[in-house]
């Protein structure tokens, strides 16, 4: 098959396309829409409408009221925000200082759980999860002590798609009247974002994970949970975050959030069909090969492996050459030479999480961009494996 002219994405785990459905909401806050929302006169208060409106729309989708979301610039932030911001104001209040995470959150977490730990004296419990990267709440349950004062869980991992039991997580904490939040920026515009059926006080999410801009983000905060900016200098988002807002993305945000779910459920069924045939047709095509992540329970656009004898970086470099955009593992970290850590949480051998390849599917995929992948990629491992003397080891 001859490689087509345009390229192959299958990246969508680390970023998407802005949907030009977004860009026509967008444009007009880039020109003559151009107010400052915090101005008074008639282009201020135009800007602060959109994003009245923009807030209402989230909120719609979450189930909860305007006044309990914020936006930030990326899910990053929110998560900083969420971490830090609750475990301040709740030591401040003399509620503990202990947080609850697990050994597979996406580093906005468990680097600033290392830096809340390293740098301002909280004790910080990692959750282990099993070989599918799978939570068990009751680990979770029994990880709380009396100085807990909030539990941080993903919804659904960046590397694996794995989807966690984030309800009946969020249910054990608010027996115990302990902050829950949850990192959902993957499970964006694939997953039930409702936060009281998921029993969540705190949710992130970013926009260009779900076919918007890159630059914004959203940190859901039910209300009466206690949180200190860790961003100051104005009384913007009701004095929880400080800084003049990004109109044009924030518009963009609710808009492709908007798109998202209300063809969620179209969208899904095609999309996991094209996985299910990307990941039938590997398994079946390559020997030396597993699924990484949960069988069943994973995202719909999400798949996974590792490839014994051979590195990730060398197969993400000949997929390149043939027009194909995959990925390592979480976009954040692809340049490292280290292991995925969530690979090695979940007991993977670091020899072979290095060979970790993740295909993550979008709106625009169809069936001949997973057959043109599933021609490419048995040639690029075999290429690799006969110039790997770990294969020609275990080969003798």
């Amino acid at each position: 098959m001859q490689k087509p002219a345009q390229t192959i994405y299958m990246d969508h785990a680390a970023t998407t396309a802005v949907d030009p459905r977004v860009v026509d909401a967008v444009l007009p806050y880039f020109s003559y829409k151009y107010g400052n929302a915090s101005s008074i006169y008639g282009l201020g208060r135009e800007a602060a409408k959109a994003i009245d409106e923009a807030r209402r729309t989230v909120a719609d989708i979450l189930g909860c009221e305007p006044g309990e979301v914020i936006f930030t610039s990326c899910g990053s932030e929110s998560d900083n925000l969420a971490l830090r911001g609750v475990g301040w104001a709740r030591r401040n209040l003399g509620k503990g200082n202990h947080i609850i995470t697990s050994s597979i959150e996406h580093h906005a977490v468990s680097h600033t759980c290392e830096q809340l730990e390293k740098h301002f004296g909280f004790e910080i419990t990692y959750v282990p999860v099993d070989k599918h990267g799978l939570l068990d709440p009751d680990d979770v349950g029994r990880a709380i002590k009396d100085n807990t004062i909030l539990i941080s869980i993903m919804y659904a991992n960046n590397a694996v798609g794995t989807i966690e039991p984030i309800a009946e997580i969020g249910k054990i904490a608010k027996e115990k009247g302990i902050p829950f939040h949850t990192d959902a920026v993957q499970a964006g515009g694939t997953l039930n974002l409702d936060v009281d059926e998921l029993n969540v006080d705190l949710l992130s999410l970013s926009a260009h994970k779900v076919y918007g801009p890159k630059g914004i983000g959203v940190l859901y905060v039910r209300k009466g949970v206690s949180l200190l900016p860790t961003q100051t200098g104005g009384a913007h988002e009701r004095n929880r975050r400080a800084g003049t807002e990004n109109v044009p993305s924030i518009v963009g945000l609710a808009t492709a959030l908007k798109i998202a779910h209300e063809e969620l459920e179209t969208n899904n069924q095609r999309i996991a069909a094209l996985r299910d045939r990307l990941i039938k047709g590997v398994l079946e095509n390559i020997d030396e090969v597993e699924l990484t992540g949960h069988p069943t329970n994973r995202l719909p656009n999400s798949a996974s492996f590792v490839f014994k004898y051979i590195e990730g970086e060398s197969m993400l470099l000949n997929l390149d050459l043939a027009g194909i955009c995959a990925s390592s593992g979480s976009a954040c970290t692809s340049a490292s030479m280290e292991p995925s850590h969530v690979l090695l949480a979940m007991g993977i051998p670091p020899e072979v999480a290095h060979g970790s390849l993740r295909l993550t599917l979008g709106r625009e995929n169809t069936e001949e961009d997973v057959d043109y992948v599933l021609e490419i990629l048995p040639g690029i491992v075999q290429k690799l494996r006969a110039m790997s003397p770990l294969y020609k080891a275990a080969a003798s």
